[in-house]
């Protein structure tokens, strides 16, 4: 699935650009209900029917686990329902999640939302994103990837707080009733008019344009599990993102007595805003890198982020080191798409994004209770947050191994 050859890509009057607004908006809601929403839901649901923060967690937890397995499934849903309709079926799901986590009552309610939300991220989450952007785009993939993708980022720093202060003065339950309003105001006309598969083209067997809307899926998922250079991808990114969610999980809560709240929470904004910048500062030469190269590179600069943040005490040093370490979170899921398309192909991709997302997904949840068990054991962050830079250094090394051949797509 490559854009068709001869096509400006560079020009703003491509259709392909369209579709990148349509996906920055799915991935700004899917990201801010879904991810950096949870937080408020916690504090919320507890506040307003003293439900134990264990309930609350212990669904959050349950709804990202259920994710990773039904995005192994993306590829099939793509071929059986069609693109728009599960892009579709994805935005229903998450209004009637984020509507029932208005108006709920009992605690089976609460599963209910949060399945519907792992429904939500099936449909508008990175698999979908990265599979129809793959196939608008060849030269300027990397960009309009990057630029897709901060509207997660986007959605946490502009979302969340925009629900606190709804909640503050309208109450929680008004809150996400108007934030799921405008939701479907906003991304419910862009999909249906500029979501789509290129002219000819499908998620089509052997990635050769298609005429009609399906096609069976060409690919295998026992040839991608038996084939090293796909675990050498999704394993070290699995084990940075695990590190990554670890820190950015306990980060106020290291910082907080080192430099106090307020500074804290200003060392978490400006590494959310670094990740914006660093998504659209890679964006603009990804493409002319090789993605695994630069995806060690990136690794290896939270590494070194950490490493200094444990020797210092310095208010700037610490601020400084969020910054260097928030350059390169962003864009820990810019690379695999670039890598699958690269190595993988167009016939194996949403086969391959799906796996590799749900193996991510899996490894990462483990971040901060891992972080949070080593620090318990040892009474300090230092021990914890060292595993995390060793294991950068390693995922930097897996990651730059090559073996074998691209996968063999095996149509079933």
């Amino acid at each position: 699935m490559i854009a068709a050859t001869g096509v400006d890509e560079s020009s703003l009057h491509y259709r392909g650009w369209r579709v990148v607004l349509a996906c920055f908006l799915m991935a700004f809601f899917m990201f801010g209900f879904g991810l950096y929403g949870q937080g408020v839901y916690l504090v919320e649901l507890q506040r307003a029917h003293g439900w134990s923060g264990t309930l609350v967690s212990a669904a959050s937890t349950f709804s990202f686990l259920l994710t990773s397995v039904l995005v192994i499934f993306t590829d099939d849903l793509l071929t059986r329902i069609g693109l728009r309709s599960l892009i579709l079926c994805g935005l229903s799901a998450l209004g009637a999640s984020t509507v029932l986590l208005a108006l709920m009552q009992t605690p089976w309610q609460l599963y209910l939302a949060y399945a519907l939300m792992s429904v939500g991220w099936t449909g508008m989450g990175t698999v979908v994103i990265a599979t129809v952007l793959n196939s608008w785009f060849d030269r300027r993939r990397g960009l309009a990837l990057s630029l897709a993708f901060n509207g997660a980022t986007c959605g946490g720093i502009i979302l969340v707080p925009l629900l606190l202060s709804l909640t503050g003065s309208i109450g929680f339950r008004s809150a996400m009733l108007a934030a799921t309003v405008a939701m479907m105001v906003l991304v419910l006309p862009v999909v249906v008019t500029f979501i789509g598969w290129p002219a000819g083209r499908s998620l089509a067997s052997s990635g050769r344009p298609s005429g009609d809307g399906t096609a069976a899926p060409a690919h295998s998922r026992k040839a991608l599990l038996a084939n090293a250079a796909f675990w050498t991808m999704v394993l070290p990114i699995a084990v940075a993102l695990l590190a990554q969610m670890g820190f950015i999980i306990h980060q106020v809560t290291f910082l907080e007595p080192l430099i106090g709240r307020s500074a804290a929470g200003l060392a978490v904004t400006i590494m959310a805003a670094m990740a914006v910048v660093g998504r659209l500062s890679l964006g603009l030469f990804v493409d002319r890198l090789d993605p695994r190269l630069a995806c060690a590179a990136s690794m290896t600069s939270q590494a070194a982020a950490l490493f200094v943040l444990l020797q210092s005490t310095s208010p700037m040093v610490l601020l400084a080191c969020c910054a260097v370490y928030g350059f390169s979170i962003g864009n820990m899921i810019t690379f695999p798409p670039l890598i699958i398309q690269r190595e993988i192909g167009s016939a194996a991709f949403a086969a391959a994004m799906g796996l590799g997302t749900s193996i991510s997904g899996i490894v990462s949840a483990f971040g901060p209770g891992l972080v949070g068990l080593v620090r318990s054991l040892t009474g300090n962050y230092t021990t914890a947050f060292a595993m995390c830079v060793v294991l950068d250094l390693v995922a930097a090394g897996v990651v730059l191994w090559r073996p074998g051949r691209r996968v063999k797509v095996v149509a079933p």
